[in-house]
């Protein structure tokens, strides 16, 4: 009797907070339907990366061949050069591309003209909502060799042959790292600028009276008010160092500029959708899952211990 009352008692506080936040449910009720869907249902997948898949024959009937797939991966001759760009490739977007967001936002949050303020952040916000493939066209247009506005001015200015950006692989880093950060460093400040509104406003009153300036007041009060948010962004950004998108990167580089460019993930673009090995591309892209989630861990903990904010 006890137990049932306890269970009707737990049900009926259940419906009681169902009822009350039934609103914010269905807010969250597709976002969690997406990863349950797009995500968590096709780790099953993943068990391909341990057979020789057979489409005809599906995925438990196919042979299981254990670790060979990774054992190919980590022996072939592109191993290296995958890792070395993938890893480069996510290191300087993060030592250059991180900070800016920040600094904008910190300039940003010092504009007392509304106006302004608004037109600054509509501005900035736009190029994040422009097409990869608009991004990289207009690109491929700016550093023509023929016709380009950069090479143009570079032989009018300095009297020089036309540079080829595109197809030279040394330019390729920072051509992706710079559009790349232009591209998103407006949407990116967003949640900074949240960050700086939650800070108490008596704090800068009280900074004034003390005779701090702009200067002191950012180092002492804005940059310490946002930095659980800037601690949280930077373990996320560690915890995916690896998963450099390929869309981008296939629409910028060419056979030319493999030796810089070509990424794990356009390596199983290549050898997966196109070249149909399946389980290959499942092995490495499980590979780079797993060092991705060693990282996050890592980054976590160094957090919670030095910086006194983790994600757990």
């Amino acid at each position: 009797m006890i137990e049932k009352k306890a269970a009707g008692s737990v049900l009926g506080n259940a419906y009681k907070i169902i009822n009350r936040d039934k609103y914010i449910i269905a807010l969250v009720v597709p976002a969690f339907l997406f990863f349950v869907i797009f995500h968590y249902i096709p780790m099953y997948g993943l068990i391909i990366s341990f057979k020789n898949f057979n489409p005809g024959l599906g995925i438990m009937d196919s042979p299981w061949i254990g670790f060979r797939w990774f054992e190919e991966f980590f022996k072939s001759i592109y191993f290296l050069r995958l890792l070395k760009n993938t890893i480069l490739l996510s290191l300087y977007n993060l030592i250059f591309g991180f900070p800016v967001p920040i600094l904008f936002a910190l300039m940003v949050n010092e504009v007392r003209v509304s106006f302004l303020k608004r037109s600054i952040q509509t501005i900035s916000y736009l190029p994040y909502f422009i097409s990869t493939v608009v991004i990289v066209g207009l690109m491929v247009n700016m550093f023509s060799p023929t016709d380009g506005i950069i090479n143009k001015f570079i032989v009018d200015i300095f009297n020089t042959e036309p540079i080829q950006f595109m197809s030279q692989s040394k330019w390729f880093r920072p051509l992706y790292i710079s559009s790349g950060i232009w591209q998103s460093f407006g949407f990116g400040s967003i949640i900074y600028l949240a960050a700086l509104t939650g800070i108490d406003i008596t704090q800068y009153e009280a900074a004034k009276i003390d005779g701090a300036g702009k200067l002191k007041q950012i180092i002492h009060i804005s940059i310490p008010g946002i930095m659980p948010t800037i601690t949280i962004l930077l373990i996320l950004s560690i915890g995916s160092m690896l998963s450099v998108g390929f869309e981008k990167i296939i629409l910028m580089y060419t056979p030319a500029t493999y030796d810089t460019a070509d990424v794990i993930a356009t390596y199983v673009y290549r050898r997966g959708i196109i070249g149909g090995q399946y389980s290959f591309s499942a092995a490495v892209s499980l590979f780079n899952s797993v060092i991705n989630f060693l990282l996050l861990i890592t980054a976590n903990g160094l957090s919670k211990r030095y910086a006194k904010n983790s994600l757990w």
